[in-house]
């Protein structure tokens, strides 16, 4: 048997033993690298690895915590706990609630604004979930709303933020995306490829973002149209309707300027994410003050949240590159592009059975694990082939927003099940999916046919 033939067996076996060791529980971060470097021996003992290439490490390591636009993740992280304790989710809900209260199904088209409005002030999916959880499920409950379209509405609404700017996870990908691309540019002989900056991404994430909303929201009008009973009417008491104009412009407009001030200005070109980040922190803790939920405790609790989230994610970075490492230098890469160069189809067939193993991936990863250990494998085959970096990006990140949302293991679903009611059990929450994984679906084939719906605004913004 080749060299060759061996390093590719060894890392198609690293591969499933790394899925196998995470089904055991083990942490991802230890399990990747573990599972690396267990093998990373055996392939030394056979001959096909050279342990010297951990040597590779330092560098990644050194520019992983050195990169200014990975700087951003914990700015906007910060940005994400600290709206989450300032009430500004509380009072939008309340507010927006009040507003289309005299609208069957208003109840739960104020959950999907709020949620839409909230992706894009955090980006924080967790937070959001729990947050819509608490205060909106026991509101659409005694409003007489079917537990499973409310249960159904909460989920996946808070999953916005895994791909509405300004998205930690596009962040990572746009970091990604960005070398791999310049990677694969020079091999082809262009010494000047066009730049794959977060900021495109962001761009190009935000025509999908508003279509999954307008989506959602078009579901729940059809649900109240053809069954009333599942989303009544809440109407607001007319001694509180004096007071609703006001009420509603003091709940939004915050959000929407810090929206503007963070988004606006990524966009438009005057801040970078990270510069942008910084200014979000910043009119996180004035509408923090505003609301007069600012306080010491408060920002002590801000920290540790952001400084535990950005190790856990950061760790697992760190071990995906020992996995990356080892499975590269053993074959693995070479295995996978004639893998994916074979495929019927060529470029579309590659991407179609990509995102078939994302999706996959998801019912037992998290995104940042899979698109660690998936981005550094796939997206230089993919490139290769002719495939756009800011629509691969953008359909991988609405991708994984789907297996948050798909039973029996979406994230969004455990996020929701630890707070909802005793009442509402998790096969409620399970069909209560369903409707919206079918129109996310539906989202994925449109922006598969119609592609120009991704590379158009950054196109306009950035060329």
């Amino acid at each position: 048997m080749s060299q060759i033939l061996i390093g590719e067996i060894l890392a198609c076996l690293m591969f499933v033993g790394v899925i196998g060791v995470l089904l055991i529980g083990f942490p991802v971060a230890f399990s990747l690298a573990g599972t690396a470097l267990i093998f990373g021996v055996i392939g030394w003992v056979m001959g096909v690895y050279d342990p010297s290439n951990y040597g590779s490490l330092i560098g990644r390591y050194i520019g992983l915590m050195s990169s200014e636009t990975l700087v951003a993740v914990p700015l906007f992280v910060f940005m994400g706990v600290m709206l989450e304790r300032s009430g500004i989710a509380e009072r939008l809900l309340l507010t927006m609630g009040k507003l289309f209260g005299n609208l069957r199904g208003g109840l739960g088209l104020s959950v999907i604004i709020v949620g839409a409005m909230l992706a894009a002030s955090t980006g924080v999916v967790g937070a959001t979930v729990v947050t819509m959880g608490l205060i909106s499920l026991p509101a659409m409950l005694r409003a007489g709303y079917d537990p499973k379209l409310a249960t159904g509405v909460i989920c996946a609404s808070g999953t916005l933020g895994q791909i509405i700017p300004p998205s930690t996870v596009l962040i990572f990908m746009g970091d990604m995306l960005s070398g791999i691309n310049a990677q694969v540019q020079m091999e082809k002989g262009n010494f000047a490829p066009e730049p794959v900056s977060v900021g495109a991404l962001f761009a190009g994430a935000l025509l999908p973002g508003i279509l999954l909303v307008g989506l959602y929201l078009i579901w729940v009008i059809i649900k109240a149209v053809i069954d009333p009973k599942s989303a009544p009417a809440t109407p607001v008491p007319e001694d509180e309707k004096k007071d609703l104009f006001r009420e509603v412009m003091v709940a939004l407009v915050p959000p929407l300027l810090l929206i503007m001030a963070v988004l606006g200005s990524i966009l438009g070109g005057i801040a970078t994410p990270t510069e942008a980040a910084s200014v979000g922190s910043v009119g996180a803790m004035v509408l923090a003050i505003a609301n007069r939920k600012f306080t010491f405790s408060i920002l002590r609790q801000a920290v540790i949240s952001t400084a535990t989230i950005t190790s856990m994610v950061f760790i697992i970075l760190f071990g995906a590159a020992v996995f990356s490492v080892v499975f590269r230098m053993m074959g693995g890469d070479n295995l996978v592009h004639a893998f994916l160069s074979n495929m019927p189809g060529g470029a579309i067939g590659a991407t179609i059975i990509v995102m078939l193993i994302m999706f996959m991936l998801g019912f037992i990863l998290d995104t940042f694990e899979i698109i660690f250990i998936v981005i550094p494998i796939t997206a230089p085959v993919l490139l290769t082939l002719g495939v756009d970096p800011i629509w691969l990006g953008v359909m991988v990140g609405v991708n994984l927003q789907t297996s948050f949302l798909t039973p029996p293991f979406g994230f969004a679903l455990f996020y929701l099940r630890g707070v909802a009611p005793s009442g509402v059990s998790t096969g409620m929450i399970y069909r209560g999916v369903i409707p919206f994984v079918i129109l996310q679906m539906i989202a994925l084939a449109i922006l598969f046919i119609f592609p120009q719906i991704v590379t158009w605004l950054p196109g306009v913004i950035y060329h």
